[in-house]
């Protein structure tokens, strides 16, 4: 049944970009899907519906956008742990621009959704479908869906850094999985990509606190990696964040080679815009006992890693 949460969360934390603190309320919501909305604004329509169509920037993160300007950026660590854990509506809440960047990954909005708890709404569960194999390339970089009973990710990514370099993995998404394998790995970057940014006012609040930093051959952070391969894990969770905003969960393999929101995005678009390719189905209990947030619970936080 369709997922919601049991009361409401509040979260705050810095802007990865604007470097300014930044106020989350998750509310439950019987009905919508996943919105978010801008109680900053109050001269115009402030909601921004979790949709793929309305991604207007992939440059850095994922920014969402409606027909009256107001906007929400770095939204896939959150949409991630809303997939993850099953959450299909809510009414969230932002004081600013920005979703909070908190350590880097998705933890803290997972360990926040399973601690205040799960409750199912009336309503069918609805899936996507992938009936047809869809595939985006573009200049080395691909993502592609094909058919397949539940979904899966497959990552490659291929950096010139020697403290990165090629790593490959692929997962089965099902019952928990995104809580135990993914959700706790950070977001990464060079030192010299961090300088560069900040000296043209980006990353304002970009630390060793909230992302992996590589020089060459070295991991920056004092605690080293949380996971020898956290690198490609974490596109994963961007992976899995992104095509949240397909609005329901997908049914279908996903696969992506040096893939980043801009080519999933544009997957999505060309999924959508091809006839035949996907259909919108009504999960029976059975069925939607292997969708990825499906009976996951605090165990699942305790198995990760």
């Amino acid at each position: 049944m369709p997922t919601t949460f049991k009361r409401e969360i509040t979260l705050v934390g810095m802007g990865l970009h604007s470097g300014r603190p930044a106020r989350l309320v998750l509310r439950p919501a019987t009905s919508g899907g996943i919105r978010f909305r801008r109680v900053d604004i109050r001269d115009r329509d402030n909601v921004i519906p979790a949709r793929y169509d309305l991604v207007t920037d992939t440059t850095l993160c994922t920014l969402l956008s409606n027909a009256a300007g107001a906007s929400v950026s770095t939204v896939e660590h959150l949409m991630a742990a809303l997939a993850g854990t099953g959450v299909t509506h809510a009414l969230v809440d932002i004081d600013g621009p920005e979703v909070p960047i908190m350590d880097g990954s998705a933890l803290r909005f997972v360990q926040a959704i399973l601690r205040t708890g799960l409750v199912d709404v009336p309503g069918e569960t609805r899936a996507i479908r992938i009936l047809a194999p869809v595939r985006v390339e573009e200049n080395g970089v691909m993502a592609e869906l094909v058919p397949a009973p539940a979904l899966s990710i497959d990552f490659e990514i291929d950096f010139a850094d020697a403290a990165i370099s090629r790593q490959r993995k692929a997962l089965s998404m099902v019952n928990g999985t995104f809580v135990r394998e993914l959700g706790d790995c950070r977001t990464f970057c060079r030192r010299a990509d961090v300088e560069a940014m900040q000296a043209r006012g980006l990353a304002l609040g970009g630390s060793l606190d909230n992302a992996v930093v590589v020089d060459g051959a070295r991991v920056l952070n004092p605690g080293g990696l949380r996971r020898s391969d956290e690198f490609v894990r974490h596109k994963m969770l961007d992976a899995l964040g992104d095509l949240a905003l397909a609005g329901a969960p997908i049914l279908g393999a996903y696969r992506g080679a040096r893939a980043g929101h801009g080519v999933t995005n544009r997957l999505l678009r060309k999924l959508f815009a091809t006839p035949g390719a996907w259909e919108e189905v009504s999960l029976d209990a059975e069925a939607a006992r292997d969708l990825p947030g499906a009976g996951v619970g605090l165990w699942d936080l305790r198995r990760a890693g």
